[in-house]
């Protein structure tokens, strides 16, 4: 499943970066790599960007950049 489908308080562990392009590498260069633990923490008001914790520290992504990135669910949502 794509990054961007995980709902807020999900968790997954990244499997791939779709691309090869400069998006890709930059993704890559900001800590998003093969088998890192990865949550959503929320979404902005109109649902883009959206937050993540990753390696101890938090990223903003757009949606077109979490569309990127492959994961593997490993938590289901918390209950709201």
């Amino acid at each position: 499943m794509k990054l961007s489908q995980l709902a807020p308080g999900q968790s997954g562990i990244i499997d791939q970066i779709i691309g090869e392009d400069a998006l890709a590498s930059r993704l890559m260069e900001m800590g998003l790599l093969d088998g890192e633990p990865i949550e959503v923490i929320g979404r902005a008001p109109m649902g883009d960007p959206t937050e993540y914790a990753l390696r101890g520290y938090r990223i903003s992504l757009r949606r077109n950049e979490s569309d990127r990135v492959e994961v593997s669910l490993t938590s289901p949502a918390a209950s709201q």
